[in-house]
């Protein structure tokens, strides 16, 4: 090893690489360090200098490298205390990733050498640099193309797509499935298009690692909910070169009309537990980065660890990094995962959340669409509704509720009715709008839709966590047989469960989000819990049936409805604070006879019939809403002083003829009235 490089003090600011007209200038963060190193390596990944950085401003180490290139592979070194009471962990043999690095020369993958704390609480001392990935030094500019027009809100709808999942067997070029390049594909875009979808959420994107109990199980972690670095994208979704085959994604997906959001983890890293794997944030300042107390991590995630999203040097890491997918890789907003840590502060919860404030104070972040998963594991971790204006919520109260609905359970009505007006027990009058709302059937971390009409159990046993994994109770219904059957009977009512689910999503006040391969009606042979299965389990099946043309057809519809009448998504209520600006829009409740609901009518308990009437205070059209969950003949009267003008949509079963409609079935209507 060599120390010949001519070096200058450089400067603190931007943080990470930047080749300047001499080289390139390091900038990384570390306040307890006492001295870090940076490692230059060859093209062979050895180690061929170690050059002390020799200025520090504001606990920022800096130093250019005169002559260095783009491309030069590098890491850090860390030297400090090594006082586990105090939270260091800085151990000189370990090499790290630089959290600003926009490209890595590799994958990582856990080896004990990336060990720092032993089990007898002392430093490790085997060198990690073998097996741990290098940063490169690489300037990513925008890849340039015209984004979308903005989109408007009450149009929005979310299509929640895994990259290989999606694209692993679509009939492209069998080197692109799989890959970015093979999820905007010109039948990946022909088929999103079709269903009418304006926003596609991917499923994380960041450069992530497979845990350690997943390793010794010969499984891997599908879902990528375990970060590497926040800048760069994984490259096991690449044919060659991750950082431009996103972006080409992105640009590919905005030139068909998309909006495109990223799924984020902000929250935890790959580094997980104190003795596992050091080989980033813990090497450089464990005690900034990571929550603790008592010499302990706290672990609100779930996940080993948890970021200190209160301390500034974290804000900063975090707003850097969604700028840059903004700025240079293109995208169009984020859905945070466990979204309460990002609003802790010390310890607990706030909306006043110093990164919370942050981002929506952001000249650019701000006018992004923010999707927040309103909880975490960690004390007083459930906020549905708690986060401040700017941030959409996903809401699980709408998926129990209306699950809970269509299985047939008792005295749900009146929640329901709540529900589908946009949860103003929630998102409340005078303060949020109902497109705050974020409404779902299905998400990643469950059944798929099939699913959740063919399983009453989970069936995970491929988790190999002898099925105890993922939830016990998921509100599903199997129609008298567990998983796959022959039997038309039940096929066809599970058919008409699935096309009920979709119609009262779309038909729903707020934003609606859907699992990519419902519309395929694809199931995961009732694994709930599916992110450990890089196989035909999570892959969606693109062979056509009856199931994929009548659901794909149905959300086509039911998107182009919502389009043409704004009222369904969101409605102007003259008792909304927030909309006395507006016309006011009028809904009223009728019960089967065409009367207004009664008070008994919402009491009853098996109440098995709901319907309302929307009418537009600009154009005073009137729309019929009709919710039927039994399976028997309802003879159904209008609205009082209303006549049928045109059957907009329905999920089957009935029957009209002279102002009179008879539901033979559970049934979605959608009727203009005049």
């Amino acid at each position: 090893m060599t120390q010949c490089k001519q070096t200058s003090v450089g400067f603190p600011l931007p943080l990470g690489a930047s080749v300047t007209s001499q080289g390139v200038n390091f900038a990384v963060f570390s306040k307890n360090a006492q001295q870090l190193y940076l490692c230059l390596f060859n093209a062979e990944h050895e180690e061929v200098d170690r050059l002390p950085f020799t200025e520090r401003t504001d606990n920022i180490w800096h130093i250019e490298v005169m002559g260095l290139k783009e491309g030069q592979l590098y890491g850090l070194r860390a030297d400090g205390l090594f006082e586990p009471q105090s939270m260091h962990f800085f151990n000189i043999n370990k090499l790290l990733i630089d959290p600003y690095t926009k490209s890595l020369s590799s994958g990582l993958t856990f080896h004990s050498d990336q060990i720092s704390l032993t089990n007898a609480g002392t430093p490790d001392t085997q060198d990690s640099a073998h097996c741990v990935p290098k940063s490169i030094v690489r300037t990513v500019e925008p890849k340039p193309h015209k984004r979308p027009t903005a989109l408007s809100g009450n149009h929005r709808c979310v299509y929640e797509m895994h990259i290989k999942g999606f694209s692993q067997q679509l009939d492209i070029e069998p080197r692109l499935q799989g890959t970015y390049l093979g999820a905007c594909s010109e039948p990946a875009i022909r088929h999103l298009k079709q269903l009418g979808i304006t926003t596609i959420q991917l499923l994380p994107c960041f450069a992530f690692a497979d845990e350690i109990h997943l390793m010794e199980k010969e499984l891997t972690n599908y879902w990528g909910y375990n970060p590497i670095n926040f800048f760069t994208p994984d490259s096991r979704y690449a044919v060659n070169d991750a950082v431009d085959e996103f972006q080409t994604m992105i640009a590919n997906f905005h030139e068909a009309g998309f909006e495109v959001i990223i799924d984020v983890v902000y929250n935890h890293t790959a580094e997980s537990e104190l003795n596992h794997g050091t080989t980033c944030y813990r090497g450089l300042d464990n005690a900034v980065y990571y929550r603790h107390n008592q010499k302990q991590y706290l672990n609100y995630t779930g996940c080993g660890n948890c970021v200190d999203t209160y301390h500034p040097a974290s804000i900063r890491l975090i707003c850097d990094s969604m700028r840059y997918w903004v700025d240079i890789m293109g995208v169009d907003g984020f859905r945070f995962d466990l979204g309460v840590d990002l609003g802790r502060e010390a310890h607990d919860f706030s909306p006043n959340a110093p990164l919370l404030h942050a981002i929506l104070q952001d000249p650019i972040l701000s006018k992004t669409t923010l999707i927040m998963e309103p909880w975490d594991i960690g004390p007083n971790g459930y906020q549905v509704g708690q986060f401040p204006n700017g941030f959409m919520e996903c809401n699980d109260k709408y998926r129990d509720t209306v699950r809970r609905f269509w299985r047939g359970d008792s005295d749900v009505v009146p929640e329901f009715a709540t529900r589908i007006m946009g949860s103003r027990d929630v998102f409340h009058k005078g303060h949020k709008s109902a497109l705050h709302s974020v409404n779902y059937i299905t998400y990643h971390d469950g059944y798929t839709l099939r699913d959740l009409v063919s399983y009453h159990d989970r069936h995970n046993l491929a988790n190999r966590e002898n099925n105890r994994d993922g939830h016990g109770d998921n509100i599903s219904q199997n129609f008298g047989v567990e998983g796959e059957t022959e039997n038309t009977d039940i096929l066809e009512k599970r058919l008409v469960q699935q096309r009920c689910f979709i119609a009262t999503l779309l038909l729903s006040q707020g934003t609606p989000h859907f699992l990519g391969g419902d519309e395929l009606s694809n199931s995961q042979q009732g694994n709930n819990n599916a992110y450990c299965q890089d196989n035909s389990i999570t892959w969606l099946d693109w062979r056509v049936s009856k199931e994929q043309q009548t659901l794909t057809q149905d959300i086509s519809t039911l998107l182009a409805l919502r389009k043409q009448y704004p009222i369904l998504a969101e409605a102007f209520l003259p008792d909304d604070p927030l909309y006395h600006h507006k016309t006011s829009d009028h809904i009223e409740w009728f019960n089967a006879s065409g009367q207004p609901m009664s008070a008994e009518d919402w009491s009853t308990s098996d109440q098995t019939y709901l319907s309302l009437t929307l009418t537009d205070g600009k154009t005073n059209t009137k729309l019929w809403l009709i919710f039927y969950r039994a399976d028997k003949q309802q003879f159904v009267t209008p609205p009082s002083e209303s006549r049928i003008d045109t059957l907009l949509y329905s999920t089957g079963g009935y029957n009209l003829s002279d102002q009179k409609l008879t539901l033979e079935t559970r049934s979605v209507s959608l009727i203009a009235l005049k």
